[in-house]
């Protein structure tokens, strides 16, 4: 029995179970999808003159008569003979390629030997390709350029403080104010400037207008009215403040000076004692302001004024002078 039609075996089997009823086979329900592709395509042959004329069996009855056709068998049978000498010829190269592969291995030695220089030659070859392409640079390249950079930015800002004389001018200065001279000038000129606005007041001298784009007001300028200075109420207080203040505890400090026998056989380093001077000034300052002592030759209201407008009064005049021989006798214990 010939196989069942390709048409039938591409059906399912419950298309198949449909197409069997239509067509009229009988006992078909316990039947395998096998069998029942066999079943109806012995049963459609059977019966072609009676079903080829339904539409929906077509396509079955085509691929029967295009398979029973003489011509098609004979291209068919060409088609096998074709293959067959396809089949047939290939063994044929097979071989001689085979032979063709073992004969020229005598000769492939050249070629190997051409392939071994090569690679011989290829570092080289990598070696020009890798410095000739622009890699990016490793982290710790990228590290030693900014440890360089820092290095680099130290040492011009090191150059630039030294030319600029800065740390000279500090040291300087450190020098100048690190000595109970020093200390003395500062004292005075705080009490001077506190006793400036007593005696000699500010007078108004114009006024700048408000800058509107700056957001400033408008700021009168004030200028020392130098006129007092032919006034007594200048000289009275400011020659009370430069007697009881300065000169008569320099006069003191330089003919009571204790530190002449120490520096004998040496160089004298104060003409005038530190220690006589703050001593002078503070039992003055109590006389003085505190107590009123002036012997006539200074008037009461000169007295009040110096003692009210000095920072402190007469106590803050004696505390400065108690610091001031606290320092002179410190810088003295330094010096042995």
């Amino acid at each position: 029995m010939s196989a069942p039609s390709s048409w039938l075996q591409k059906q399912r089997k419950s298309d198949l179970q449909g197409l069997a009823e239509q067509v009229g086979l009988k006992d078909y329900e316990n039947l395998k999808k096998t069998e029942l592709e066999s079943a109806l395509d012995e049963h459609m042959r059977a019966n072609q003159t009676r079903l080829s004329k339904d539409s929906n069996l077509e396509a079955f009855y085509k691929r029967v008569a295009s398979a029973a056709s003489p011509v098609k068998k004979a291209a068919v049978a060409l088609i096998t003979s074709g293959d067959e000498e396809k089949e047939k010829k290939p063994r044929a190269r097979r071989t001689t390629r085979a032979r063709e592969e073992i004969e020229p291995t005598e000769s492939s030695e050249p070629e190997l030997s051409t392939t071994t220089a090569l690679m011989t030659r290829t570092p080289r070859a990598l070696k020009s390709l890798v410095s000739s392409l622009q890699l990016p640079p490793s982290p710790s390249q990228v590290a030693d350029q900014i440890d360089h950079q820092t290095a680099e930015l130290r040492s011009s800002i090191s150059t630039a403080w030294e030319r600029s004389g800065v740390a000279e001018s500090a040291e300087s200065l450190r020098e100048t104010l690190s000595t109970v001279a020093m200390l003395q000038f500062l004292t005075l000129g705080i009490e001077a400037w506190a006793l400036r606005s007593e005696v000699l007041p500010m007078s108004y001298l114009t006024t700048f207008p408000a800058i509107k784009v700056l957001r400033t007001s408008k700021y009168a300028v004030k200028i020392p009215d130098l006129f007092a200075l032919l006034n007594m109420s200048f000289w009275g207080p400011f020659s009370l403040w430069l007697v009881t203040s300065i000169l008569l505890p320099l006069t003191f400090a330089y003919f009571f000076n204790l530190s002449l026998k120490a520096t004998r056989g040496r160089k004298l380093r104060h003409q005038f004692d530190p220690l006589t001077f703050h001593v002078a000034k503070a039992l003055l300052s109590w006389l003085v302001y505190a107590k009123g002592v002036t012997g006539g030759w200074a008037s009461p209201l000169s007295v009040v004024r110096v003692e009210g407008n000095v920072p402190g009064g007469w106590r803050g005049l004696v505390l400065g002078a108690i610091v001031g021989g606290v320092m002179s006798v410190y810088e003295a214990v330094l010096k042995k």
